[in-house]
């Protein structure tokens, strides 16, 4: 078996070269990638799958240090994978994050990588799935994945992460509802950090009265208050955490096949879509079909292109190439528990696309119903 010279037995074993290695190929897609990922699935499904993500600045790889130190007085192992945004340039990445956790890194038990997103779109990086299976593979506790932190699109991490941690920065006011229209829907846990600023307490507060947060039975999503500098509020995350997990459960993402891509890649096929949507009923989910019914300008996607929902926030297709995925998939988790379809209209200039990062102008009408 080609692993580029890696024997999986030693990353199982515990070899931290062998897993530095391991990520390398998996990350760049060498020579022998596929067999090793294919060694790593008898192993999966072990550890707690935790995705951290929010808003720029607010300070999620200080929060996750933070939580570094609480899950190692608690005996955990973790390993943490950080998403770095990708210059539009060059195509490279500072890669800080592990800079920026510090002290907890040099733990034998703590294993830190930071990856460029090279420019995919979602919050992640293309080779995120498989780089979650190695940890878990590999024996840890707890795998950790930091987002971009880019905003509302930044969904992608729903379809990996057992338990997703919105984190908050105080004095978001009146954008608490912007993020209702993105990331906000993915939330199993909302996180108010740098509390000790002002504005935090009104942001708890907004958030908790914030509508379209998800309910499901056995659990409604908490707001938690931290301050990640000085540990504060870090024990009760983790004790929210763990009660997600039993209610939860964890190793969700191995459930189903992987979503189609969401970021200008080759969409799903009609076929493949709602052959997954008869999945997803077939196991009694709530289901929304978006399809594209008009387009100005420049909308990389055609009339009739699909992107169907799941009420979990599983999703597959592609309405938009990824500039407003992550409203649609709001928008239709609204429409599963309500029922009532939605007509969505959403335009952006070209230069506005470019100005903020998105992968398309014009406008496009999209039209949300649910199936069944």
């Amino acid at each position: 078996m080609n692993t580029d010279s890696i024997d999986p037995k030693a990353v199982f074993d515990g070899s931290r070269v062998a897993l530095a290695r391991a990520v390398t190929v998996l990350e760049n897609d060498r020579p022998g990638a596929d067999e090793l990922h294919a060694a790593l699935a008898p192993r999966r499904g072990r550890a707690h799958v935790v995705g951290i993500t929010g808003a720029p600045g607010a300070g999620k790889s200080t929060l996750i240090s933070a939580l570094l130190r609480e899950l190692r007085a608690r005996a955990r192992s973790v390993a943490v994978l950080a998403i770095d945004p990708s210059s539009p340039i060059s195509g490279g990445a500072l890669l800080g994050d592990r800079v920026r956790m510090g002290e907890p890194g040099e733990d034998e038990s703590v294993f830190i990588r930071s990856v460029s997103s090279r420019g995919h779109l979602g919050g992640l990086s293309r080779s995120a799935g498989r780089i979650i299976d190695l940890f878990d593979a590999a024996g840890f506790d707890v795998v950790i994945v930091e987002t971009v932190g880019t905003g509302q699109s930044e969904v992608e991490i729903g379809r990996f992460a057992d338990t997703n941690v919105v984190v908050c920065p105080p004095g978001l006011g009146d954008e608490v509802q912007a993020i209702k229209a993105g990331i906000l829907e993915i939330a199993d846990v909302l996180v108010v950090n740098k509390a000790d600023l002002p504005l935090a307490a009104r942001t708890a507060r907004d958030l908790e009265t914030a509508p379209g947060l998800r309910h499901r039975a056995g659990w409604t999503v908490p707001v938690l208050s931290t301050v990640a500098t000085g540990g504060k509020g870090i024990a009760a995350l983790v004790d929210a955490l763990d009660r997600h997990a039993q209610v939860g459960g964890i190793g969700r993402r191995l459930l189903e096949a992987p979503a189609a891509p969401s970021d200008g890649g080759a969409p799903a096929t009609d076929d493949e879509l709602f052959e997954r949507v008869q999945r997803w009923r077939a196991a009694g989910k709530g289901v929304a079909l978006a399809t594209v019914v008009r387009t100005w300008g420049s909308s990389p996607r055609a009339e009739g292109s699909h992107l169907a929902v799941e009420e979990g926030g599983g999703f597959v297709g592609s309405v938009s190439g990824g500039c407003v995925e992550g409203a649609v998939i709001a928008e239709a988790l609204g429409v599963i528990a309500q029922g009532t379809p939605k007509l969505l209209e959403f335009g952006v200039s070209d230069q506005q696309a470019w100005d903020v990062g998105l992968a398309c102008g014009g406008k496009v009408q999209v039209y949300v119903e649910r199936i069944g």
